[in-house]
């Protein structure tokens, strides 16, 4: 299949004999399984201009490369105790420059015909702000029953803001695409105004301790890496000095992701120049692997 505005990866996932990326395709090469399994699909989102936006560090866009160049080593072709989906590559959806909402148009036309193809997304960032087009996206390609309007992300940022950038994602999807439910799990007082926070909740948002039961109804989930403390994750568009420790990353994602009614799910804002011999990428490949693990004991 084509993918709109998706070109191959700048840095593909190299195959290698006995490791998870001889198990990756290209996405021309995706067939619908016979028995009604969902393949998962990779879609990089290589763009920080709303981190620049928002003041944050640049950096963001070259998430997406680092991410596939660790997975060729990382994770091994046939593990211990579960199979791998099929899982494939649709590449990268290049910016428009400095043209943010032509952007997010390109990233939303990709996911949505992702989704109507029957495929289960991840978006590899890339700035924050992208989730918004990725996720709109998913709800325009998925049939009513389907649509999420219910989402879950794990940040110290409720991103709600009013201005365009990293900070507006999920405001846009309540306010444009229908969402009606927010889940934050990781949020930092310090790091959210008042106006901000009231907004949140008196738009259907919560604040949970750790994530909510499996949903029942379809739903999507993010994960901003910038949660992380800065001594698990310095390569990030906004490091924290006193965030999550990397233990609790794994343990949110097999809760979130490990639902059949999971739409699409994303990692956001590695940011590789501020990275420290590959700390802060190897944890997001590793978390990239981990959500695919958990996606396959998810299904039907």
């Amino acid at each position: 299949m084509e993918v709109p505005f998706a070109t191959p990866p700048e840095t593909p996932i190299e195959p290698h004999n006995g490791r998870f990326s001889s198990t990756v395709k290209p996405i021309g090469e995706y067939r619908p399984d016979p028995d009604g399994r969902r393949a998962v699909v990779i879609l990089g989102m290589p763009d920080d201009t709303g981190v620049t936006l928002n003041k944050g560090r640049p950096g963001a866009k070259e998430g997406p490369s680092a991410i596939r160049r660790v997975l060729s080593r990382l994770g091994v072709e046939r593990p211990a105790t579960f199979d791998w989906p099929a899982v494939y590559d649709a590449g990268d959806v290049l910016p428009a420059g400095d043209d943010l909402d032509e952007t997010h148009r390109r990233v939303s036309e990709a996911s949505k015909a992702l989704t109507m193809s029957g495929l289960l997304p991840i978006g590899l960032g890339g700035g924050h702000d992208l989730t918004f087009a990725f996720v709109r996206g998913v709800i325009e390609g998925s049939p009513d029953t389907l649509k999420p309007r219910t989402g879950e992300y794990f940040d110290p940022h409720l991103d709600v803001r009013e201005r365009q950038g990293s900070g507006m994602p999920f405001r846009r999807l309540i306010e444009a695409c229908g969402v009606t439910r927010l889940l934050n799990t990781g949020m930092d007082a310090k790091a959210n105004s008042r106006d901000h926070y009231e907004w949140f909740l008196s738009h259907g948002g919560e604040i949970p301790q750790v994530p909510s039961e499996p949903h029942t109804e379809s739903y999507f989930a993010s994960f901003d890496l910038d949660a992380l403390d800065a001594s698990h994750a310095p390569g990030v568009s906004a490091p924290a000095p006193c965030g999550e420790p990397a233990f609790t990353a794994p343990l949110w994602i097999s809760r979130v992701v490990s639902s059949r009614h999971l739409r699409c799910f994303d990692i956001m804002e590695l940011s590789p120049p501020h990275d420290e011999g590959d700390r802060t990428t190897r944890l997001a490949a590793y978390l990239f692997l981990h959500a695919v693990q958990h996606m396959s004991l998810a299904q039907p």
